[in-house]
């Protein structure tokens, strides 16, 4: 596949780098069904944008949603709206950002809050994929106190 690797989390779900038009074709080929855009428009110069990707995906029938976040403020809105995407579409699903780290982030958010995961394990678990989720346990508490007071 051309474009960014994709870094399998497990067999639903992989996080990459930025993904651009021409990379579709290759991301369909690997057999994705759904790509969550975890990067907001216009961070950067020359960056496609969200529509673009959306109906390129449309045309290669993958599925598409956009969620976009900054590390510093995610919500529990996001991290809920990344989980029942992640649960509830087709897979395998492509998850992308930037360099892949809120992507996972916002992955490992949703197994802590949703799943009881361990924070701490799976920010081990990113670490040893190479990613740094240091944030991820203090985020984690902070979501899950706003969860437990709706």
């Amino acid at each position: 596949m051309p474009g960014p690797t994709p870094t399998p989390i497990n067999d639903r779900i992989s996080v990459a780098g930025q993904i651009g038009i021409a990379d579709i074709p290759g991301i369909a080929k690997a057999g994705y069904r759904l790509i969550v855009n975890n990067r907001p428009d216009g961070e950067e110069p020359g960056q496609p944008g969200r529509d673009e990707i959306a109906a390129e995906a449309k045309k290669h029938g993958i599925a598409y949603h956009y969620i976009p976040v900054t590390t510093s403020a995610i919500t529990l809105k996001d991290v809920t709206e990344f989980h029942h995407a992640a649960s509830r579409g087709p897979t395998p699903i492509l998850a992308h950002c930037r360099s892949g780290t809120r992507s996972y982030l916002l992955w490992a958010l949703s197994r802590a809050l949703f799943d009881r995961e361990s924070p701490l394990m799976l920010a081990a678990e990113a670490q040893r994929k190479g990613y740094d989720l240091r944030v991820l346990p203090a985020l984690a508490e902070k979501l899950q106190a706003e969860k437990d007071k709706a």
